[in-house]
C-alpha cells in the first residue's frame, strides 16, 4: 500500500471509531509495523490533521473533521455493495480486506443496507498458513513487471518449475487463474493459483513489456480453463 494510500485509510479508520484506536490495532489493519503508524501519525498532524492522542494509549479524531462525501446516485452506490460483496468469492484475502474498508466509508455517509445480500461461497482463500499463495503478492508482481519462479502442480498431479512472466488474474467461480507468459514453454498459459506451492518474486523483471504482452494474449484463452479436472493450459 503506497503511503499516501495509508494516510487515507488512517484518517478512514478514526474518523468511524467510537473510542481510541492504539497504534497496534491499527498496525494489525493495515499490515505495517508499529513504527510506521507512528511515523504516519506523527506526519497527519504535522498536516494539522485533527488527530489526539499518544503512543500507548491510542488515537482519535476529533470531531467535525470530514472528507468530500461519495457522488454517487442510489443505484451505483447499491451496485458498488454487491461488487464488494462478492469480492468474498474470490478467495483473495486482500482485496476482501480492502473490500471491508470500503464498505465501512459507505455505511458512514449512507447508513448500511443489510438487505443486499451475496452468498460467500467461492474460491478457497488464500491463507497462507494452508500452504496457499498469496494474491496480493501475485499483483504486485503484476503491476511492477517482476518475474515469477512457480512450484506447480498440474491435475495429473506433476510438478514443475516455471519462470513466467504474470500478466493478469482471472477470477472465475470457483478459482482464480494465474494468466502468465511462460518461459519454459515460451507462450501463453494459465495457472490454478490453488496449485501454486511455491512462488517467489525474481530480482529480474520485464519492465515495458507488460502492456504489450497483454495486447496479444489470444482471445480464446483469456479467460483461462476451468472445466472439471482441467488445471491450465500448461
Amino acid at each position: 500500500m503506497r503511503r499516501s494510500d495509508r494516510l487515507f485509510e488512517i484518517i478512514q479508520i478514526l474518523r468511524s471509531a467510537r473510542k481510541p484506536v492504539t497504534a497496534e490495532t491499527l498496525a494489525g489493519q493495515l499490515e505495517v509495523s508499529i513504527r510506521t503508524i507512528y511515523r504516519d501519525i506523527a506526519a497527519l498532524q504535522v498536516m494539522n490533521t485533527p488527530i489526539e492522542g499518544e503512543a500507548g494509549i491510542g488515537y482519535i479524531m476529533r470531531r467535525g473533521y470530514d472528507l468530500p462525501p461519495l457522488n454517487f446516485d442510489l443505484e451505483e452506490i447499491e451496485a458498488l455493495r454487491v461488487g464488494l460483496a462478492l469480492l468474498s468469492r474470490t478467495g483473495d484475502s486482500a482485496l476482501q480486506r480492502a473490500a471491508r474498508r470500503i464498505h465501512e466509508k459507505i455505511d458512514a455517509l449512507h447508513g448500511p443496507a443489510n438487505w443486499l445480500q451475496v452468498a460467500p461461497w467461492g474460491a478457497a482463500l488464500d491463507d497462507p498458513a494452508m500452504g496457499c499463495v498469496s494474491k496480493s503478492t501475485l499483483r504486485d508482481a503484476i503491476r511492477g513487471e517482476r518475474k515469477l519462479e512457480l512450484v506447480y502442480q498440474n491435475e495429473q498431479g506433476c510438478r514443475t518449475t516455471r519462470t513466467v512472466r504474470p500478466l493478469a488474474l482471472v477470477y472465475h467461480l470457483e478459482c482464480v487463474m494465474l494468466a502468465c507468459w511462460c518461459e519454459l514453454r515460451a507462450g501463453f498459459r494459465h495457472f490454478r493459483t490453488d496449485r501454486i506451492y511455491e512462488c517467489r518474486v525474481l530480482e529480474e523483471g520485464f519492465a515495458g513489456q507488460g502492456d504489450g504482452l497483454r495486447a496479444i494474449w489470444p482471445d480464446q484463452d483469456r479467460w483461462g480453463r476451468v472445466e472439471p479436472g482441467v488445471a491450465e493450459s500448461a
